[in-house]
């Protein structure tokens, strides 16, 4: 029998702790879903306190602490990208945030979903670019990329509405 790769994580490692989302990607089914859902409630908790500038800077900062934190706990686990990582999905639906004109509902709730339409669909390149890299910064990029298809989309909707 197969070792289940969660059970060699713990919620009081912070790594592991971050890298999960607080925990709301051990929740299923859709794991990304949730993870990208505590993102949202979390990035626009910040973004209205604090601004738009300190949230680009909390933003790029995840980025890069991210890409140490999945790789880690990737290699921890056993498996690369494991949908539980999700914190590659905070700073993904973070960035759709940044393209928002004022943080409401509406508009927080068509980040959230164009995000994660991206995310599942992985349009070129990202799909190859997912197949083919393998570290934390691997984990990290297909969810940028889908967040910057979901940003271009916010913009053009922001001319519309």
């Amino acid at each position: 029998m197969t070792e289940n790769p969660l059970s060699r994580l713990k919620l009081t490692n912070p790594i592991h702790l971050l890298a999960l989302g607080f925990g709301s990607g051990l929740i299923h089914p859709a794991p990304g879903t949730w993870g990208s859902l505590l993102g949202v409630i979390l990035g626009a908790s910040f973004l209205a306190c604090f601004g738009q500038i300190s949230f680009v800077i909390l933003t790029a900062l995840s980025f890069f602490i991210g890409c140490y934190l999945c790789h880690k706990t990737a290699k921890d686990m056993g498996v690369h990208d494991h949908g539980s990582i999700v914190w590659d999905e905070f700073v993904g639906v973070w960035l759709c945030l940044l393209a928002i004109p004022e943080v409401n509902f509406l508009w927080c709730a068509i980040a959230f979903v164009l995000f994660r339409l991206f995310d599942i669909w992985k349009p070129f390149p990202i799909r190859q670019l997912d197949a083919k890299l393998e570290s934390g910064f691997g984990i990290m990029i297909d969810d940028i990329l889908a967040a910057v298809y979901g940003f271009i989309v916010i913009m053009i909707l922001r001319v519309f509405l």
